[in-house]
């Protein structure tokens, strides 16, 4: 049975899916499994991979095909298919360099184990430099630390390698009608308030980020995925032991997307820091307003 896979969540990207494919031809290892999630792509990328999964490869490529839905729609089809032992996201965008599944591999063969969520790597431009600094050096960190500053560094986007069975105790992560931008990380963080992951200061993907991706345009998102900022935010405020300063300014977005989804109302069910709440709304409103005005 392969240990590890590699799912990629794609719409139409035709273009740039076999950059990906390319690199995990040129795998060192080649024991894994690479599984492509078509969003309901319109432009070629069913007939791309449909070719890829008849080619001789030394490794297994597998296809399905879901409606448009937003990458965490993506996620929750491509969890409910895998099987390994261990799995981890490369977007149509990215690839891996070419030892990446070796270098996973041989490290949690050495010190992984259920006490772990899994590994934490890092995360490239295309022309090798780090995004973001270096993790701290150290065994384990926890996701939910580096989110709120705890350790003096610029952090980055990351890669997650995850226990397959912990992305299933908390898999399908909620569906807004209508919202396509619900951030999977917020899975990660889910699974980081029980379990630490293992620090592998080491390339484990290249980054070209793309014009409309979830990284651009982070306002239309804002406009366009109320109930699920609302719900990542709440999660964010669930959090013990963080600064007031992290705490206000995730309560003026959490109001800002409460009364972009008409849920103003709902306000103190979503989050127990009634008074940091209360000094936030005059400032989420104005937020709420500057969102509307510039998207």
């Amino acid at each position: 049975m392969f240990p590890i896979t590699v799912f990629t969540p794609a719409y139409n990207r035709a273009d740039l899916l076999p950059r990906c494919y390319e690199s995990m031809k040129r795998q060192t290892c080649k024991n894994f499994i690479w599984m492509i999630i078509d969003d309901g792509s319109t432009d070629g990328t069913k007939d791309l991979a449909t070719s890829w999964v008849n080619e001789p490869n030394d490794f297994q490529v597998l296809y399905f095909y879901k409606a448009n839905g937003g990458l965490h729609t993506a996620y929750n089809e491509a969890i409910s298919h895998i099987e390994t032992d261990l799995c981890v996201c490369i977007d149509s965008d990215d690839f891996m360099p070419d030892d990446a599944i070796e270098k996973i591999l041989n490290f949690w063969s050495i010190h992984g184990s259920d006490q772990y969520a899994g590994i934490v790597g890092l995360d490239f431009t295309l022309d090798g430099n780090v995004i973001g600094d270096k993790l701290p050096d150290q065994k384990c960190i926890n996701l939910i630390d580096l989110l709120t500053g705890k350790y003096p560094i610029v952090n980055g986007d990351r890669t997650n390698v995850v226990r397959t069975e912990l992305y299933k105790k908390f898999a399908p992560m909620k569906v807004f009608q209508g919202e396509k931008n619900f951030n999977p990380h917020y899975m990660h963080l889910q699974i980081s308030q029980n379990y630490d992951f293992l620090v592998l200061n080491e390339n484990l993907r290249f980054v070209e980020y793309q014009v409309g991706g979830m990284t651009d345009s982070m306002l239309k998102q804002y406009l366009n995925s109320p109930n699920s900022f609302a719900e990542i935010r709440k999660l964010y405020l669930s959090f013990p032991n963080t600064s007031f300063n992290f705490k206000f300014k995730h309560s003026i977005h959490l109001v800002s997307s409460l009364i972009l989804a008409k849920k103003i109302r709902k306000l103190f069910s979503y989050s127990s820091k009634t008074f940091i709440s209360l000094l936030a709304i005059p400032f989420g409103f104005l937020l709420s307003i500057y969102i509307k005005i510039k998207t």
